[in-house]
């Protein structure tokens, strides 16, 4: 349960956090930002994601090879980096912006796969102690940087203090986990890249898409739209990201096991787990439309009303789609070990983006309606190849049950839309919506919710009693 709830509390942070360096930044200096943090993100999936992925699945015994790994690619990134700032290159990013980008992704990196260590030991304890600590410290560094120099290149600086701070605060911990390891070898570290691969090439793809409808924005129509579109996008992919994997650290691995037992078995794990995602992903991207004006109202910076709205409407579906990729339909793949459909997909989404940036007008919306569609796209092609396969399906129930509850819901509600934005409507139609949702999926008994109910009930009546009985033995 502990990481479940770091994760939710990480999200809710990142989301804050988010919110108040836009504030303190304005929205050009955020585009740069932005901007800056995306470039991070995408060399650090890029060159060091496989590393956390191999963390994960083989743990500590892989630590030398991995380690030695890290420290390969972090000095070849340094090497490259300085070899594009000396080379003359014209970068969109000024050279220290690009630098702290490089450095985020370095720092990011050994962050994520010593996170990866600590989960692979099932130390709950700790890794929520990490991402708690680094949290703190990114309140700290970079809104308080933002804040006090109203500058891109700080509030960076502040997010890679606070990870290198969070490892800092836990380096004796970390270092206790070490355990007698075989010394480092090439040819392990290789065979972890196949390994990964296909898993990162997908992720890459579609990280390098959103990098390049960001920097188009930025291009053609200034920072200042640039940090418009990049905090509707932030938010909007960090909401429905932090929910996909609140279910994904549980359902995954649950799948896994089944796999480890019986092929069938995780077949019917998975579909389970396609038909709760939907479930969890659907209605919240509906609510997230309905309640959008009085989050703007609420949660976004002066500076970036008015567009914030526009941008997360315009974009919602493809995070929707997106979510539905990775954490519904992408397992099916990952289980049965045959991942290059991932890639496929990935590159029909990269495809379809650039279809629709040659179609559509010419104008930042434009370019928010083509990334939308590219993630439609990249979840169709995914939906084909998975027809293609022996793929188990949920039941018609699982799947229609979750569309009804969100058609009704949003019928129901969206006259509230029209309402004066702010905290009533928000809980008006937060409340309206759980009770309509809630309803329909409850009556109708989709993905079980019914047994699920009863087994949450059940534990919580054994617990009472287990804990009655002991506060009896102790009097």
């Amino acid at each position: 349960m502990r990481i479940p709830l770091a994760l939710a509390f990480n999200a809710a942070a990142n989301f804050v956090i988010g919110l108040l360096v836009a504030k303190f930044l304005g929205p050009e200096a955020f585009g740069e930002f932005a901007l800056a943090l995306a470039l991070g993100v995408v060399v650090q999936i890029g060159v060091f994601d496989w590393i956390r992925l191999a963390a994960a699945r083989f743990g500590e015994g892989a630590r030398a090879t991995l380690d030695a790994s890290f420290a390969f690619l972090a000095l070849a990134v340094a090497v490259l980096a300085l070899g594009a700032l000396f080379s003359g290159l014209s970068l969109r990013l000024s050279s220290e912006l690009l630098g702290l980008a490089l450095l985020a992704a370095v720092v990011n990196g050994f962050f994520d796969y010593r996170q990866a260590l600590v989960r692979a030991r099932f130390e709950d304890g700790l890794y929520a102690r990490l991402l708690l600590t680094k949290n703190l410290l990114s309140a700290i560094l970079t809104i308080g940087g933002a804040w006090l120099t109203g500058s891109a290149a700080v509030a960076v600086a502040g997010v890679c203090l606070a990870m290198a701070g969070a490892m800092a605060s836990a380096h004796q911990a970390l270092r206790a986990q070490a355990r007698a390891q075989a010394a480092a070898r090439a040819s392990l570290a290789l065979d972890y890249l196949r390994y990964a691969k296909p898993v990162v090439a997908a992720s890459l793809l579609y990280l390098l898409l959103g990098l390049f409808n960001r920097s188009l924005v930025a291009e053609r129509h200034g920072f200042a739209e640039a940090g418009q579109f990049s905090l509707a996008f932030d938010m909007g992919q960090r909401i429905v990201g932090s929910l996909g994997v609140m279910l994904d650290v549980v359902l995954f691995q649950l799948a896994v096991r089944a796999d480890g037992e019986s092929g069938e078995d995780a077949k019917a794990q998975v579909a389970r787990n396609m038909g709760l995602v939907h479930a969890l992903l659907t209605p919240a991207c509906v609510g997230l439309w309905l309640v959008s004006p009085s989050l703007e109202r609420i949660a976004a910076p002066l500076a970036f009303r008015g567009p914030f709205d526009l941008y997360f409407t315009l974009l919602l579906p493809g995070f929707l789609c997106f979510g539905l990729s990775v954490y519904a339909i992408a397992p099916v793949f990952q289980i049965a070990r045959r991942t290059a459909p991932l890639i496929a997909a990935a590159l029909g989404a990269c495809a379809a983006d650039l279809a629709l940036l040659a179609l559509l007008p010419s104008g930042a919306q434009s370019i928010a309606v083509a990334q939308t569609g590219a993630m439609a796209a990249g979840f169709l092609c995914l939906c084909a190849f998975a027809m293609a396969g022996p793929t188990r399906w949920p039941g018609a129930r699982d799947l229609l049950a979750p569309l009804l509850g969100a058609v009704l819901m949003a019928a129901a509600l969206a006259p509230l839309r029209g309402w004066e934005p702010g905290l009533v409507t928000l809980f008006a139609q937060i409340l309206g919506g759980l009770a309509i949702y809630g309803a329909v999926m409850v009556g109708l008994d989709a993905c079980g919710l019914r047994a699920l109910a009863r087994d949450a009930l059940r534990f919580r009546s054994s617990s009472l009693n287990s804990r009655r009985q002991r506060e009896a033995s102790s009097e």
